[in-house]
């Protein structure tokens, strides 16, 4: 029987602290259920397109921690099958931190947050970085985005999990922002064009 796709996160240690504190029966019930997705369904699909900045996170062959913001167009991070993803690595501050951590250490995480709509979507796998495809970065580089790629690194998708919306504060961008105050903008003009004529009158 293949094992859950949560023990990825629910190692034995995660699962005795479950159990300690009284919720290991609810996940034992979510295991036994539809539990974590293992491929990009639409709705996974759907949310990435949307998405124009995630956080990487990495650990070297000591498990020291490290996450990188990653940023760019709307929909930068590719879906190149049910499994994979990929984004173009542009030049940057040259630490080479995550490059550094996959040379030894492949296991990677993806955090996407949608502040507008308070959703987020975990992605745990593995990651390796491509050197020198031009053909490659040509199928994951965005024309229009002024930067300039690199590499490519890859992400296989092994396991992932939408979380609740609990505690996410809800923030909006000045795009979500723009109908809402090119609205307020007309409406302010309309009434200081009726004050203008009443003062006139």
């Amino acid at each position: 029987m293949t094992n859950p796709a949560s023990d990825i996160a629910f190692t034995p240690a995660v699962k005795a602290a479950q159990e300690a504190r009284g919720s290991r029966h609810i996940y034992k019930r979510m295991e036994e259920g539809r539990g974590w997705r293992r491929l990009v369904d639409e709705r996974l699909a759907a949310f990435i397109g949307e998405r124009d900045s995630f956080y990487l996170a990495t650990a070297n062959a000591e498990g020291q921690p490290y996450i990188q913001h990653r940023g760019g167009p709307k929909g930068f991070l590719k879906i190149l099958d049910e499994k994979t993803l990929a984004f173009a690595d542009y030049s940057g501050n040259r630490q080479y931190i995550s490059l550094g951590n996959l040379s030894e250490n492949p296991k990677a995480y993806i955090f996407l947050m949608d502040y507008a709509h308070r959703q987020r979507i975990k992605l745990w796998g593995t990651a390796k970085v491509v050197e020198g495809d031009e053909a490659l970065i040509e199928q994951v580089m965005d024309k229009d985005y002024g930067a300039i790629p690199e590499r490519v690194i890859l992400f296989t998708i092994e396991a992932w999990d939408i979380n609740c919306p609990q505690h996410i504060p809800q923030r909006f961008s000045l795009e979500e922002l723009a109908p809402v105050i090119g609205k307020l903008k007309a409406r302010v003009s309309e009434l200081e064009a009726e004050l203008t004529a009443l003062k006139t009158a």
